[in-house]
């Protein structure tokens, strides 16, 4: 291989890394959600939830469970969350009959 076409390859290549950094962090359910006027913050195990506690709570990569603190309107109940695809998870409360919440990314990732 020439100079010229290793210089070439090693340059394109440098343009595709961004790209591939992307796309590995879009498949995890880490970020900041959206729904409604509420939002919530997932970095691995901890969360700030909608009311602005941060919590603790079992991660894996496409879902995140927790229990709600004192001084939120649901405390005391499980909270699970289930990434969908890259922009969407739900979010269901145990114990309560209401269908899962829908919620979006706040800044889309693709």
């Amino acid at each position: 291989m020439t100079a010229h076409r290793l210089r070439s390859a090693m340059a394109c290549g440098a343009l595709l890394l961004p790209a591939l950094s992307v796309n590995t962090f879009a498949d995890a359910i880490d970020g900041d959600w959206c729904f409604a006027v509420l939002t919530l913050n997932i970095q691995g195990p901890r969360l700030r939830t909608p009311a602005g506690h941060d919590v603790t709570g079992d991660y894996s990569r496409h879902a995140f469970k927790y229990v709600a603190p004192a001084n939120e309107p649901d405390t005391g109940t499980a909270v699970t969350m289930q990434l969908l695809s890259e922009e969407t998870m739900t979010l269901s409360r145990d114990g309560t009959a209401a269908s899962p919440e829908v919620w979006k990314r706040c800044k889309p990732i693709s």
